[in-house]
């Protein structure tokens, strides 16, 4: 290698900034030095490390003949790790097609595990990444650990759990890269009893492979075995957690309302001076908040440094589920001054806000502006929460025509509120003209119609709507138990073994904080802030 060649070399091995890379580039094509694999290569590299996948795919297209395969394994590895990883494809495809049996240009297991990589990252390439496990296996890098991981993880990724335990079983060497990919094939599933087995049998376990198991189980709502998860890995003491494994159990403590054990894992991560993340804080934030300590919650997101748009939302629902609204629109209007951009979980909660602290104007207004101010098309989330709003505030008519106007089809809950509202207001007329729609979609709409009919003393209709149920449906089949509590000027119904209610999941928290006290369970005491 001559001189300037090794200068050049050198110097790109140091991890150049843009600016000189763009510099030895220049140099490389004034040497004319193009022909070099080692510059080429570099260039390609460092290119890649900046983000600059353009210039790195001209060095790529300018090399002077067929490129070999360490070149092409390059360029593939730099799409595979950015959003337009699907050129990485476009690019093995041109790969065969110009090297045929050219032994300059055969892939090989970098090849196949940066290509199979990238299917994982789409939906719709299942087809493809079959077809590299077919040339793998005709190729004989079957037995390759990294190619075995991309394959496994792929078919993990596309729920394809069979064939990624084909591939595990076939695998003559594994890691914990292969352990761990299978453990969360089977968890994020819902085979929970698979990953368990598998997680037991798992040579060595790491913090991903903890935080795989710890999230199966947060996600299908097994939440005390996450937390006795999370215990059983810091008594085994070889491996500390990570940011996944804090999120994934303060959650756990959220859905359970465990308050002591959600400031005992605060405490904890004070104590070992864990980063306190974006992430980390809002989980804190939504843990302490569900667990019904909202000043907990304030001061967490206090001590936070930098606020971004998760922090904000977490707290803003959180002050939303509250019923402090007021504080909640203010935290709304802090966090626009500071020019964050709320998406549509921060808009569901605000004006949830605006609704339980009958703030019809204001809710009105955001609702309006959402598409124009921040490009947000309402949901029917959106749309809910602003029938909710005007329902409360006994606007039923205009909350009737929100609904005529949400050009997309309403669900039986919204359907339901109006018909409480109506019951609530005595507003029979409104009540019939809904009905129709309500009886398509929801047959709960009959009993709280009849109750409706019964609280205005009109007996014969409730009557003729009870007739009318048992012409359509017969007697044989019993109505489930029905009950009904006013809470804020709302009527709320419930159904006998209901699990359809739209607030469930509040509703068996707030059962579940019920039944912990009873229990006189032992306070850990106040170790609150923790100088958040």
């Amino acid at each position: 290698m001559s001189q300037p060649k090794v200068r050049l070399y050198e110097l790109l091995k140091h991890r150049p900034s843009l600016k000189q890379t763009k510099k030895i580039h220049a140099q490389v094509i004034f040497r004319s030095l193009v022909k070099s694999n080692n510059l080429t290569g570099s260039l390609i590299r460092s290119y890649s490390d900046h983000g600059e996948l353009k210039s790195a795919r001209k060095v790529f297209s300018r090399y002077p003949s067929l490129p070999p395969t360490f070149l092409w394994n390059l360029i593939i590895q730099a799409y595979s790790k950015t959003a337009r990883n699907n050129e990485s494809l476009h690019l093995f495809k041109e790969m065969l097609l110009l090297g045929g049996c050219h032994s300059l240009a055969v892939p090989d297991d970098y090849t196949f595990t940066f290509t199979i990589t990238a299917c994982s990252h789409h939906r719709t390439l299942l087809g493809f990444a079959q077809n590299c496990h077919t040339m793998v296996i005709k190729l004989g890098y079957d037995s390759d650990v990294c190619v075995g991981n991309a394959l496994v993880n792929t078919y993990v990724v596309y729920s394809r759990t069979e064939s990624a335990q084909k591939v595990f079983d076939e695998m003559s060497q594994r890691d914990t890269v292969t352990w761990t990919s299978l453990v969360k094939g089977y968890a994020t599933g819902g085979k929970i009893p698979q990953a368990e087995e598998l997680f037991a049998k798992m040579p060595e376990r790491n913090e991903v492979s903890w935080a795989v198991m710890i999230a199966g189980y947060v996600g299908h709502k097994m939440y005390n075995h996450a937390l006795r998860c999370f215990n059983e890995m810091l008594i085994n003491g070889d491996v500390e957690p990570n940011e996944a494994i804090y999120v994934s159990v303060l959650s756990a403590c959220a859905h359970l309302g465990q308050l002591n054990q959600g400031k005992w894992i605060h405490f904890y991560i004070h104590k070992n001076g864990v980063p306190k993340t974006s992430n980390i804080a809002t989980a804190l934030i939504d843990m302490y908040a569900k667990c019904g300590k909202i000043d907990y919650a304030k001061q967490v997101f206090n001590g936070i440094n930098k606020r971004d748009l998760l922090t904000w939302t977490s707290l803003i629902s959180g002050l939303s589920m509250h019923g402090i609204g007021e504080d909640a629109l203010q935290m709304f209007t802090e966090m626009l001054a500071e020019n964050i951009k709320p998406d549509n979980i921060t808009l569901v909660s605000v004006l949830n806000a605006c609704s339980h602290s009958g703030k019809v104007k204001e809710g009105i207004l955001i609702f309006n502006n959402m598409e124009r101010l921040w490009g947000i098309s309402p949901k029917l989330e959106h749309f809910g929460c602003l029938i909710d709003l005007l329902s409360r505030a006994g606007e039923l008519e205009d909350a009737f025509k929100a609904v005529k106007k949400m050009g997309m089809e309403p669900d039986g809950v919204i359907y339901r509120a109006l018909l409480s509202a109506c019951r609530l207001h005595g507003n029979a007329g409104l009540a019939e003209r809904i009905i129709e729609h309500v009886t398509r979609r929801d047959g709960g709409g009959h009993v709280l119609l009849s109750n409706l009919y019964a609280s205005l003393g009109q007996w014969d209709n409730v009557r003729k709507i009870r007739e009318s149920k048992i012409d359509k449906e017969g007697d044989s089949t019993s109505t489930p138990g029905c009950s009904y509590i006013e809470i804020d000027g709302v009527v709320h119904e419930f159904l006998a073994a209901d699990k359809l209610h739209p607030r469930i999941k509040e509703i068996n928290l707030k059962l579940n904080e019920v039944m912990r006290r009873i229990s006189l369970e032992i306070d850990v005491g106040d170790y609150s802030l923790f100088h958040t």
